[in-house]
């Protein structure tokens, strides 16, 4: 790149600024400069001065005091997603010198960006938009939804897509006239910096016994009620102290449905408090067992070779399902609980593996393909 050349970075959630951060201080490290935008959709600054990156350059909406902006509230999320796509393309319009807009993962901001970016509307643009984790697919819109329709937008939308695995740039083979690059998950840098991070602090573990780590927070699961009875009979018979960092908003429909109470009468079930990234990274190096419905404790369980179960009924994340310590549970309660029980277990192994995501260093390998 020339040293004029820039790039703006579009990020709307703490999620992905957490697997984002490690590419920006790789560029900060190689001096070569970018333009940080928030659209607001999550509270950004501490997290950066956590990690060590500047704070956003522009936040395009005003940020929530909450974790969720939206409270599922669909009409208010569609509206501000209209507004927020013609606030990033006039943002972008404003740069000079501009190279590279990159955004990650498959959250609103992600699809809006790559629109906003595109050529679409922007016909004469010179810069290329980067999807950076792109070709994760479950094959189901509404399992993760909505993120499964952001991600297929933003690969349509985008220039370059960075896969994360072979499994993903398969899923991208018919993409016709795109740049696709194999360069791993930034997730692994991420992860091992927060635990550095954490050992640095010596933040202190939960537990000096076996515990679980437990979050469950994905809409299609939450909105359930028969989905939900099913998980609280699942985490009810793990057989180990398990800390729950609960959501507000699953929080909030575990008590509409009658089952909040079902849960938090089990002796071995405990609210996780409070806690950053590099704090709960660290108790997840430990930990002996994570159940969760998300994608990302998915990716960190092959970094730290953690069992972990997986409440859903699809994922986009297949790749360690292929290992004999990811299992998709698709809520069967008791063959779960089966397999909970095994991976418990004291003569339960984990078989030898390779990580699909790739090893450290993930981040400069982002950044050399920019420079080009």
């Amino acid at each position: 790149m020339k040293k004029q050349e820039k790039i703006a970075i579009v990020i709307g959630t703490r999620a992905e600024l957490i697997k984002t951060f490690p590419v920006m201080l790789e560029l900060q490290k190689q001096k070569i400069p970018y333009y940080f935008i928030s659209s607001g959709q999550h509270s950004l600054g501490n997290l950066c001065e956590q990690f060590g990156v500047k704070k956003p350059d522009i936040v395009l909406t005003e940020e929530p005091n909450k974790s969720s902006k939206f409270n599922s509230n669909e009409k208010k999320a569609i509206l501000w997603n209209i507004g927020l796509l013609f606030k990033i393309k006039k943002e972008l319009g404003s740069l000079k010198n501009l190279k590279y807009v990159l955004y990650h993962g498959d959250t609103m901001t992600t699809a809006t960006a790559s629109m906003a970016s595109s050529r679409l509307l922007n016909i004469f643009k010179k810069y290329k938009n980067v999807h950076l984790e792109a070709g994760l697919r479950s094959f189901n819109i509404f399992e993760p939804f909505p993120e499964e329709i952001s991600r297929r937008i933003a690969g349509s939308f985008s220039d370059i897509l960075f896969a994360p695995s072979v499994l993903s740039q398969f899923h991208l083979r018919k993409k016709k006239n795109k740049r696709i690059e194999i360069t791993g998950n930034t997730i692994v840098d991420s992860a091992l910096h927060a635990l550095e991070i954490a050992k640095k602090k010596k933040v202190k573990l939960l537990s000096k016994g076996k515990f679980a780590l437990i979050t469950v927070h994905r809409h299609e699961n939450i909105k359930s009620k028969e989905r939900l009875t099913k998980i609280v009979e699942i985490l009810n018979s793990i057989p180990i102290t398990s800390y729950f960092a609960m959501h507000s908003n699953t929080e909030a429909k575990l008590k509409e449905f009658g089952l909040y109470d079902k849960l938090m009468n089990n002796k071995k079930i405990k609210i996780l408090p409070s806690m950053d990234y590099p704090s709960f990274i660290r108790q997840m190096e430990k930990c002996s067992l994570i159940v969760c419905d998300g994608g990302s404790m998915q990716e960190e369980s092959l970094i730290f070779g953690k069992p972990c179960i997986v409440l859903r009924y699809a994922t986009e994340r297949q790749e360690g399902l292929k290992t004999n310590f990811q299992y998709l549970s698709k809520l069967d309660v008791e063959k779960t609980k089966q397999k909970i029980k095994e991976y418990v277990d004291p003569k339960f192994k984990i078989k030898k593996y390779v990580n699909p995501y790739g090893d450290k260093g993930v981040s400069k390998k982002v950044v050399e393909v920019l420079k080009v």
